[in-house]
């Protein structure tokens, strides 16, 4: 056991276990954290709606989605670092003030440009919330057995917001236009104003050191580029080398940030966490698995509307089993956490989403809707496992001071897979739907260009020509989606078996505590 380590046991042993106010600020703290995963894909089910309305393309369509958590992924690290300096309680209230205007803004966007603009302005903003919370919860739980189940809580809350977003995506939908899933930051986080500044103590690093802001520019020119990249390459493939160029300039971005780190006295972030087995490989499943959870939100929320045929609310009712078995197996390892290894509840968790997936493939190509709620259920029993005990491991790691710094690490995972997410299997998914869409003959032209874009924009097609033909695209159109989800769907689950050999090999034994007195 290292020094470092050894000193964050001893600390956690010493720790005073916090009484009902800090709770309570843990019920408050909740609220950005449901919000902001809410966002990450309640447009999932919006997007029919949108599609209809503001008619993107395919390739705005995936803008509208991923601009907010582009934005968001390539700030929080920023974000964690300036709350760490400035105060973190302080960074939530102005981020919180920001998230509501501006959501409020993109409630009435008329055309997608303004829709996709709002998306990345929410963005910034909620780079200043995500950090904050995680971290504020670090500074008021100081206990490692309180904090354990405080980061529960809000891992819970985190994964469970990704699956509440169409639930309140389609309850909203089923009696408002699509402006409305924006419109509900502003009630969440007028409270958040209010209370955060009496219950929640402020909090920062006492020795923060030089502000570096080459450091942040060299942040932003790594992320940037190499998602933006995947996106280019999921849409157009090889088409371009545009793709390869941005990866290439983000890799080398990449380095020099890396370099630059290791040689400032007190880096932006600082690379030895990386060299931590526990701390990295956390990291690399919280990515692969939001990447799973998104991913698999993108396809199912439309299948259950333009295929099934199902009101925006009642394919968000359809989710519900799936989001409480996440919240309940999220709150639920926190015993089993404390007595079995992390190297093996992390993998027989995700053991559960990798069943998930192959039943999704089986369910939408025989249009089994059992099926495809026991694949979200067992998709939402390994993710909201899986999150818990990866966020805690990613916290504890780390000092106090450096809570900021850490959380945002931790984010930017979650954050940049909810990017990849879509990017990965919405790109996939819509390079197989156009090569296996057989339009029906005597299809108009501008009809068929607009059938090849998406599955939504097939729908719209088909409502202007006659029953017949128009019922030949729908089912043209469903063939070609369903029989891309079933591939995707294969992907998906190699992607969440990677991330648990990663988690067996790298997450290690159960912790001991250290005694105080050591």
């Amino acid at each position: 056991m290292t020094t470092l380590t050894q000193d964050i046991a001893i600390a956690d042993a010493q720790a005073t276990r916090v009484g009902w106010r800090g709770w309570v600020a843990l019920v408050v703290l909740m609220l950005p954290v449901l919000l902001v995963s809410v966002d990450n894909t309640v447009l999932s089910f919006a997007l029919p709606q949108i599609a209809l309305d503001v008619e993107p393309t395919a390739t705005q369509q995936l803008w509208i989605i991923d601009a907010y958590p582009l934005v968001l992924a390539s700030l929080l690290v920023t974000m964690g670092v300036l709350g760490d300096r400035f105060g973190r309680r302080r960074m939530l209230l102005i981020g919180a003030t920001g998230f509501g205007v501006v959501s409020a803004l993109a409630a009435f966007a008329p055309s997608a440009e303004w829709l996709i603009a709002a998306r990345a302005a929410m963005g910034v903003f909620g780079a200043m919330l995500m950090p904050s919370t995680l971290s504020l919860l670090r500074s008021i739980f100081t206990n490692r057995d309180q904090r354990r189940l405080a980061i529960a809580v809000w891992a819970a809350g985190f994964s469970a917001g990704a699956a509440l977003g169409p639930v309140v995506g389609g309850i909203l939908l089923e009696h408002f236009a699509w402006g409305a899933v924006f419109l509900i930051a502003v009630p969440v986080l007028v409270p958040l104003l209010i209370l955060v500044p009496i219950l929640v103590p402020e909090s920062r690093d006492p020795n923060p050191g030089r502000f570096d802001p080459l450091s942040v520019a060299l942040s932003l020119l790594t992320m940037v580029p190499i998602v933006y990249a995947i996106k280019e390459f999921a849409v157009h493939g090889t088409e371009s080398p545009l793709p390869i160029v941005l990866i290439v300039a983000g890799v080398v971005f990449g380095v020099l940030f890396v370099r630059r780190q290791n040689r400032l006295e007190t880096p932006m972030l600082d690379m030895a966490l990386f060299r931590r087995p526990t701390f990295s490989g956390s990291v690399l499943v919280n990515l692969l698995s939001v990447i799973g959870l998104v991913g698999f939100l993108y396809f199912v929320a439309q299948h259950l509307q333009l295929i099934v045929g199902l009101s925006p609310m009642q394919a968000g009712l359809a989710l519900v089993p799936g989001l409480l078995a996440m919240i309940v197996a999220g709150i639920g390892v926190v015993p089993i956490a404390k007595r079995v290894a992390p190297r093996v509840v992390v993998p027989v968790a995700l053991s559960f989403s990798v069943l998930g997936y192959l039943l999704v493939a089986v369910s939408t190509s025989a249009g089994a809707l059992p099926l495809l709620i026991a694949a979200f259920v067992s998709l939402g029993v390994g993710i909201g496992a899986a999150e818990t005990v990866s966020n805690e491991l990613i916290l504890a790691s780390a000092p106090p001071a450096k809570a900021g710094a850490a959380s945002a690490v931790s984010e930017t995972a979650y954050e940049l897979g909810a990017v990849l997410g879509t990017t990965i299997i919405g790109g996939l998914l819509a390079v197989f739907y156009r090569a296996n869409l057989a339009l029906p003959a005597g299809l108009p032209g501008q009809a068929a260009d607009t059938a090849r874009e998406t599955l939504a924009g097939a729908v719209a097609a088909s409502n202007t020509l006659d029953d017949t033909l128009g019922q030949a695209l729908r089912d043209a159109a469903a063939h070609a989606f369903d029989a891309g989800v079933g591939v995707t769907a294969l992907i998906g689950a190699g992607l969440i078996v990677i991330a648990a050999v990663i988690a067996a090999l790298t997450l290690g034994g159960r912790q001991k505590r250290v005694p105080a007195e050591h």
